[in-house]
């Protein structure tokens, strides 16, 4: 095995979560490792052709701020987002079209200059855990084996993978049957006649059950970026016939950073395990027969994309849930959506509680049975509390992402990715103050967290 080498903080994985964690631990002048399985940072939102991001806001309050609103900034100012603008499906506030590449570059910079240092292709292999606590993480490369220590710990692997090896507690999917939401197979299309599909908007809104008024429709056909869920008897024609299988039942698109670029979000591979690495490997080959059949659908039947040209899909398949962790604190449904507030908040989101039909009901009838599918009102935020973050297992490991401590109901919430890079972000500051003051991760000063969050432009309502 190859030598060791130390850190102040370790993050493991380099999605939005991971970036904004070591971001933010690096600003506050811990020596960060960021380690990363691909060459790239983005996790899904780079690697996976997830997109837009949505959202940033609660009704006109932009309540995810800090990092990831300046990632933002900073790709708008370089021309390779619109920023925030509004969803135009209906579905929440707003989205925020941006282009892969740039969030590639742009994240890359943000992280050299804080002063971090990278170790891309490189995967997780074992955890050395002793007293309660992660002495080291051995990553495997193309040096093979090297031994990397730190202070603390950050899981930002998605799945919570070092949490599970570390010995933290977990549970996946629901909490009834353990069935997990459904992956996607995402696909990126360019050469869309965006014209010619906001006319067919106009001429058919039966088509379109979303937009329920004209002043909906209009919006549509005013959009800077168009995102739509509609075609609905194309897609049951379709599906009925089984030209479409494991498919959503609306066909869901947003218009990139790009004109005429459009990401497809239809696909559904339902049973399949992103922790198990067989399943996850016959989930990709699933996903990509979704794609097959989806160019051959749009190109067909959809007004628009008759010269339409499939660009990429992946290269990951799209995971929504998996593990969740057993923190010193579980976000619940009712915390959501009842707005109840936390002493030790580390970020905010306003996105509805989002829930994929775990078992492939059509969505229609599975939102009808499940009454804890909810939007909140215009302006209404709900909280993370950084005890979700933390456990009573590993006292030097922050877990953050999609997979921190909340029920399944309330994950389908928190999971979108503005909110996963603000929880990174707190978690990153939590770190460095841990790894800085020689402090177990649940000892550290709650409101010197807050402070030194707000510093980075966090927004926290304290």
């Amino acid at each position: 095995m190859n030598q060791s080498k130390s850190f102040d903080v370790v993050v493991v994985g380099g999605g939005i979560a991971g970036a904004m964690a070591a971001i933010g631990a690096a600003r506050c002048g811990a020596r960060t490792v960021l380690i990363e399985q691909y060459g790239f940072l983005g996790g899904m939102l780079t690697a996976a052709g997830v997109g837009p991001m949505m959202t940033f806001h609660s009704g006109p309050t932009q309540v995810v701020q800090g990092l990831p609103g300046e990632l933002i900034d900073r790709m708008k100012a370089r021309g390779k987002s619109p920023g925030h603008i509004e969803d135009t499906t209906g579905y929440t506030y707003t989205v925020t079209p941006f282009d892969a590449e740039g969030m590639k570059y742009e994240l890359d910079l943000m992280f050299t200059e804080s002063g971090g240092e990278l170790l891309y292709h490189t995967m997780l292999a074992e955890a050395s855990v002793e007293d309660g606590r992660i002495r080291s993480v051995k990553v495997c490369n193309k040096a093979g084996l090297t031994e990397i220590r730190g202070k603390v710990f950050v899981d930002a692997s998605g799945d919570a993978d070092l949490s599970a090896w570390a010995g933290v507690e977990f549970h996946k999917g629901r909490e009834t049957d353990g069935a997990m939401q459904p992956m996607t197979m995402n696909m990126k299309v360019r050469n869309v006649d965006i014209a010619r599909v906001k006319e067919y908007i106009r001429t058919h809104p039966e088509e379109f059950p979303r937009l329920a008024t004209e002043e909906d429709r209009q919006r549509v056909l005013r959009a800077e970026r168009l995102s739509i869920g509609g075609f609905v008897s194309a897609m049951k024609q379709a599906m009925d016939s089984g030209e479409l299988s494991g498919v959503r039942d609306d066909l869901l698109f947003f218009e990139t950073n790009n004109p005429g670029e459009v990401i497809v979000n239809t696909s559904r591979i339902l049973g399949h395990d992103s922790t198990d690495p067989w399943s996850l490997s016959q989930a990709e080959v699933v996903g990509r027969r979704h794609v097959k059949e989806l160019e051959t659908f749009l190109k067909a039947k959809i007004v628009g994309f008759e010269e339409a040209v499939v660009v990429s899909s992946g290269p990951s398949v799209g995971v929504r849930s998996s593990r969740q962790i057993k923190g010193l604190y579980t976000l619940t449904l009712d915390d959501l959506v009842e707005c109840r507030t936390f002493e030790d908040v580390i970020a905010h989101g306003g996105y509805p509680i989002d829930i994929h039909p775990p078992k492939g009901e059509r969505e229609e009838h599975f939102r009808k049975r499940n009454s804890e599918i909810k939007h909140l009102k215009s302006g209404e935020t709900y909280s993370i509390p950084y005890r979700c973050l933390i456990n009573d297992k590993v006292q030097n490991l922050v877990t953050v992402g999609r997979c921190i401590s909340t029920t399944f109901e309330a994950q389908g919430g928190i999971r979108v990715t503005p909110i996963a890079g603000a929880i990174g972000h707190g978690g990153g500051v939590a770190a460095a103050l841990a790894a800085l003051e020689n402090k177990r991760t649940d000892d550290i000063s709650i409101p010197e967290l807050q402070a030194a969050l707000k510093r980075q432009g966090a927004y926290l309502e304290i």
